[in-house]
């Protein structure tokens, strides 16, 4: 069921019982919401699950409904850095609208919560059905792109601790948790980042000792959110704003 932390408007539609907040489904016309809903699967998302990976084939795409995916680009020897972040915003498996089969990234949970699930045929014949759905799918993944080219543009040019503040924005507003905590450890952030650990323990520590944020083991929490965005690189801001600015062209 919903997490007992995250607010529901309560007359949010209902799929297998439980309200719905993805917002790519949400306002969808009513025979479009009867042709998708019946074909969707409300499922647990734990943290470190895999939800499709990269060069294989995409066997479900996940309506995120709470908690939070890592979208990440992976080398060949293993190592991978995020480029992407998905919350109740967005979904997964965007390659199907475009009419591919496999994925060029990982999409892994970072954040334990919930989501919808349908399998990947499915979904490409419900799409012929619902013109607006598929529409929304492909606006996200143009912002996605977005946040991905700025992404790469952050960690070429910026300090660490200016990503990791822009990194705890971009998830806070993801996640919506009350009192700003983020369940993160150092060793994941420095993944995530496509850095040291120690440099994110340095980075943590400037932004700890400027009082906006506390650490204790697993947990960061945001103690100061203006001070924060001030600390943070432009990039955040610019995301933010590219985001809204698309979000009212296609209202």
């Amino acid at each position: 069921m919903v997490p007992s932390n995250t607010r529901v408007s309560r007359s949010a539609p209902l799929i297998e019982g439980n309200p719905v907040r993805n917002e790519l489904l949400l306002g969808l016309p009513a025979q479009e919401c009867d042709s998708i809903f019946s074909q969707l699967t409300f499922v647990q998302l734990r943290t470190h699950d895999v939800l499709q990976d990269s060069e294989e084939p995409i066997k479900y795409a996940y309506f995120v409904d709470s908690g939070m995916v890592s979208i990440l680009s992976v080398m060949r020897d293993g190592k991978s850095v995020e480029v992407g972040l998905t919350g109740k915003e967005g979904c997964t498996a965007l390659q199907l609208v475009a009419g591919f089969k496999t994925s060029d990234t990982r999409a892994l949970v970072q954040i334990a919560g919930t989501a919808f699930r349908v399998n990947s045929p499915t979904l490409v014949r419900v799409l012929r059905e619902c013109p607006a759905l598929a529409r929304r799918m492909q606006q996200y993944a143009l912002f996605l792109a977005m946040q991905g080219s700025q992404v790469a543009a952050c960690n070429r040019l910026h300090e660490v601790d200016e990503r990791l503040a822009r990194w705890l924005l971009m998830s806070q507003d993801r996640i919506g948790i009350d009192g700003g905590v983020v369940p993160l450890t150092h060793e994941f952030l420095a993944h995530m980042l496509g850095t040291r650990r120690s440099s994110v323990t340095v980075a943590a520590g400037l932004l700890a000792k400027a009082g906006l944020i506390t650490y204790t083991r697993g947990h960061v929490k945001i103690e100061n959110r203006a001070r924060l965005e001030d600390a943070a690189c432009e990039c955040y801001d610019l995301i933010v704003k590219h985001t809204d600015r698309w979000k009212k062209e296609s209202a």
